[in-house]
């Protein structure tokens, strides 16, 4: 008896050891990106798929698509682990490399001037280690860009049937016309034990010349989740609403677009759960507003830009509510504003595109 309560206690010895080991390599490992980091730019493509006369100008319009990958995981079947579904890691890398690559088409065949990307793994456990960007850089041809990374965990046993792992993943923007500059800010986040499991939330600005030199200013955000406390999200947009004011003051023409995170319809969706949060508006401010209100009819945004992922989509019966848009200067005209249907087929995102023009600087 006597050896059964030893074996018992050692046993429960080295599950103690083990668990604070594990402590403390997640408090060593864990660790932020300096704010204000310089962003290294590139090109995607062959040299003569770029045109080298685009020039963003006044009176000219441009077309800026915003899209939530979801880490090339989302079939329709797939449900996450953190929203109450099954799966932690997407199906296979063969699944991965495919889902990817029609995002990545499918994105190009919109022909847009502008792209902002969210959710795209660079070294993934959850995405079978594919370097997403090298993969959508195959198909989305003949821009700049510029990758700023919001995720760099350390391994995460959790959950127990398919540990999330070790995962870098962030944002990433193409753009026609030339990039003068790109920079990566941090975002306040929570500072309790969820920080472990949240993003190193952030967003990326680039400043892009304009034919009355100003720039044209496009800020690529993923907001805080429906997880994180109240004094979290007003910091986050606190902190962007300055800098986006900082640029418009400057006379530049601003564009903010990307996953908020909140529900960017005027309405919260019937039967909406409490994580459900919807975008205030009446914090935005002076000289800009939600692009989304300038939508050409109530069809053009009747399709939500998000599902839940707490069990696959099934149409009709999965909750869905719209995350993803754009906030504009009003020295920027929205002259069409749609979300695209694409069934959830790709991501549990589907994209939203915005035509727009520059109101000419008197």
């Amino acid at each position: 008896m006597k050896k059964i309560v030893k074996g018992i206690g050692i046993f429960l010895a080295v599950i103690v050891v083990a668990l604070m080991a594990y402590a403390g390599y997640l408090l060593l490992g864990f660790h932020r990106l300096p704010d204000n980091l310089a962003l290294e730019i590139g090109k995607s493509g062959e040299p003569d798929s770029f045109n080298q006369g685009f020039e963003v100008e006044a009176d000219t319009t441009y077309k800026i698509v915003t899209y939530n990958i979801g880490f090339g995981a989302y079939l329709p079947e797939f449900s996450f682990f953190m929203d109450g579904g099954k799966s932690s890691w997407a199906k296979d890398e063969e699944s991965v490399l495919a889902t990817v690559s029609a995002s990545g088409e499918a994105v190009s065949a919109i022909e847009p001037d502008f792209i902002f990307l969210q959710e795209v793994d660079r070294d993934g456990t959850r995405s079978y280690h594919v370097d997403e960007l090298e993969v959508l850089n195959r198909f989305i041809e003949g821009y700049e860009y510029h990758f700023a990374q919001n995720y760099d965990s350390p391994y995460l046993f959790f959950p127990p049937w398919e540990p999330h792992g070790t995962n870098v993943a962030g944002l990433v923007t193409y753009s026609k016309g030339q990039m003068k500059e790109a920079v990566r800010r941090s975002l306040p986040i929570s500072e309790s034990i969820t920080k472990f499991m949240d993003l190193d939330r952030c967003y990326s600005i680039s400043r892009i010349p304009t034919a009355d030199e100003s720039f044209l200013c496009l800020y690529n955000v993923h907001l805080a989740a429906y997880g994180s406390s109240a004094e979290v999200r007003e910091g986050q947009l606190a902190m962007l609403y300055a800098d986006m004011t900082a640029d418009y003051e400057k006379g530049n023409y601003v564009i903010c677009g990307g996953d908020f995170n909140h529900n960017v319809k005027s309405r919260l969706p019937e039967n909406a759960p409490e994580w459900a949060h919807t975008f205030p508006r009446e914090t935005l401010p002076d000289g800009f507003d939600m692009a989304i209100n300038y939508a050409l009819s109530e069809e053009d945004v009747a399709h939500d830009s998000c599902r839940s992922a707490e069990e696959p989509y099934q149409e009709g019966r999965t909750f869905t509510i719209t995350l993803d848009g754009f906030i504009v200067s009003d020295n920027v005209n929205v002259t069409s504003y749609e979300h695209y249907d694409w069934g959830y087929g790709y991501s549990d995102h589907d994209p939203v595109v915005m035509e727009f023009e520059l109101v000419r600087q008197e």
